[in-house]
Formats: C-alpha cells, sequence, structure tokens
C-alpha cells in the first residue's frame, strides 16, 4: 500500500465508522428531535364548538412550548369516522394526530362496525378537558330539585318528558342511563339542535332537559332556566348544584372529556414529549379559566388513564344502547 493511500485511508476510517454505526441505529435515534415541522391536530367536530375553542386554546399554547406550529383540522362527520381515518391513515411519525373523545367511545357502542378500532389502532397521548352534563327545568317549574322530579315522575308513570338532542349523543344516552338507574317510566324527546330543547321546555313540552351547560348558560344567566343537577361524580368546589349521584340515583354518573391521540406506532419520543407540554399548558391559570367559561375543566393524563377512560365508556355506553333497545346503524 502506497503512503498516501493508507494516509488517506487512516483519515476516513473514523467517518466510515461512523456513517456504519448510524447505519445500524433505529431510525428515530438517527432522526432530528420531534418536533421539526408543523403538527397537525384533526378534529371530528366543526368550527365553533366546545372542542373546537379548547383545542385552538391548547393549541396556540402548543406552538409556543414546542417551537412548531400546532395546526387544528376541523373535519366533522358520523361517529368521528372521517377524522379517524385521516389520523389512523397517516405516517405515525408524530406530525398527525387527532382528538379521541367519549363520543369516540359512544361509536364504538353505537355502530355495528366501525373502519377503525380506537382501542388497538390509538396511540393515547393526553386529555385535555373534563365536562359533564347538566339538568335543568323552567325556572317556573314546580320541580326545586331533582328529587321532586323524581318523585313526580314516580307518581305520574309515563306523564313527564325529558328533552335532549338526537338519538345516540352524549345527552340522549346520559339520559337513558338516569331514566335507568332510577327506575323510571318517562318518554325520552329527541330534538335536532339544543335551542329546540330550550323552547320545548319554557312551553313545557318537556318538563326537564338534558345538555351540556355552554349550551344553556345565556337562559340560566337570564333566570329563565334552573340548573337541578350535575352528571359529574363530585360537586365542583364551591357550586351550589348537587350531583346526581347526591339527588339520590346512587353511582350516577356521565363525565364528557376530549383528549389527544396519535396513530398507532407514533414514535415514544414523539408521545412522550406532547404529553409533558400538554400537561404543562393544561396547567397554566389562564388556559384553566378560559376552559372554564365553556364549562370545560383543563386537565392532562398519562397515555393509560386515557385509555382505561375510552374502553370502561365503550362498556358503559355498551349496555345502556342495549337496555335502551337503541338500533345500531
Amino acid at each position: 500500500m502506497g503512503k498516501g493511500l493508507f494516509n488517506f485511508t487512516r483519515r476516513a476510517l473514523p467517518g466510515i465508522f461512523a456513517l456504519a454505526l448510524a447505519g445500524l441505529l433505529p431510525a428515530g435515534q438517527a432522526q432530528a428531535a420531534w418536533p421539526e415541522k408543523p403538527i397537525r391536530l384533526v378534529l371530528p367536530f366543526g368550527a365553533g364548538g366546545v372542542a373546537d375553542v379548547t383545542s385552538r386554546i391548547m393549541a396556540d399554547k402548543l406552538t409556543e412550548k414546542l417551537g412548531q406550529r400546532v395546526v387544528i383540522e376541523n373535519m366533522p362527520g358520523p361517529g368521528g369516522i372521517n377524522a379517524a381515518r385521516a389520523v389512523t391513515s397517516a405516517a405515525p411519525d408524530g406530525y398527525t394526530m387527532g382528538l379521541v373523545t367519549n363520543g369516540t367511545a359512544i361509536s364504538v357502542a353505537a355502530f355495528k362496525a366501525l373502519p377503525f378500532d380506537p382501542v388497538k389502532d390509538f396511540e393515547m397521548v393526553s386529555t385535555l378537558g373534563l365536562f359533564d352534563l347538566v339538568f335543568a327545568v323552567n325556572a317556573a317549574s314546580e320541580y326545586k330539585t331533582l328529587g321532586d322530579f323524581i318523585k313526580a315522575a314516580k307518581a305520574n308513570p309515563g306523564k313527564l318528558n325529558i328533552g335532549t338532542i338526537a338519538v345516540g349523543g352524549t345527552q340522549n344516552l346520559g339520559a337513558e342511563l338516569f331514566k335507568s338507574m332510577a327506575d323510571l317510566n318517562v318518554v325520552i324527546v329527541p330534538y335536532k339542535n339544543s335551542p329546540e330543547i330550550v323552547v320545548a321546555l319554557l312551553r313545557n313540552d318537556v318538563q326537564m332537559l338534558v345538555e351540556f351547560p355552554p349550551a344553556i348558560q345565556g337562559q340560566v344567566n337570564d333566570g329563565k332556566l334552573k340548573v337541578l343537577a350535575s352528571s359529574s361524580p363530585k360537586r365542583a368546589a364551591g357550586s351550589s348544584v348537587p350531583t346526581v349521584d347526591e339527588a339520590g340515583v346512587k353511582g350516577y354518573e356521565v363525565e364528557s372529556w376530549n383528549g389527544v391521540f396519535a396513530p398507532k406506532g407514533t414514535p415514544k419520543e414523539a408521545i412522550d414529549k406532547m404529553n409533558k407540554a400538554m400537561h404543562e399548558v393544561l396547567a397554566l391559570p389562564d388556559v384553566k379559566a378560559n376552559f372554564a367559561k365553556v364549562g370545560v375543566t383543563a386537565q392532562a393524563s398519562t397515555p393509560d388513564e386515557l385509555m382505561k377512560r375510552l374502553t370502561a365508556d365503550i362498556k358503559k355506553w355498551n349496555a345502556v344502547i342495549d337496555k335502551a333497545g337503541i338500533e345500531r346503524k
């Protein structure tokens, strides 16, 4: 070997070994640290709703925290199918994530078959927020407590009506669960939207409604409606509104929730970093305050806690749908 070739080889060997070593490392270790480009967060709802508002508040803070834009993409559709497909069919690289909700659990229970299985196909990241249903009556109603309504319903079987939005929604199934657990013979009347239910309640077409707080907050503030109880597992600090459990239906609770998931196989680094960032963002006082304005409690979780919440809700709503005799789609 010539002296020049020997010197070249000696100088080049370290670089050759480094390249060879890089080739042996897992792909995630050879790449730049996540995130290095914008992140899509796909929502199964349209713009302007509670999920959209809270997701955008969080996304703005995550953008500051992660140094890359978190972009909200609204993709509404029946059962959240369009949004879930968009996420599960994306590359599992941490740059496409989606919103998983209690509605996802209801879809699993309410549809005969879905083109995805959230338990198998979703990589959970963290919860985003929790919110409850409220049971409300006309402010002029004779029912001053939920106990009054239950007593009247038992004394007049089949005569009282409860208004909710469309069959199969959280509000509707929450009312069905209440009817079942309280052992009541009442009629649950579905309406197209929240304003229609409020009008029906004010006209006494229904004697109580079950809804999310933001949908009726204006009428409550104006003194037209009175909230009798919430579906929360425990009473909010400083609140005068009892839970349904406290009002006499022991064990009743319906806690709605939103969370973030990624496609199965997303690198652990991306999941861990997003989880950590969500914990930090959702603990900020201004985020908590802005969530509270739309009736949501900002709350992060571990991926395992979110998966346990999803699987428990699938089991719960399967049982409610079976008992109510609701036909699966």
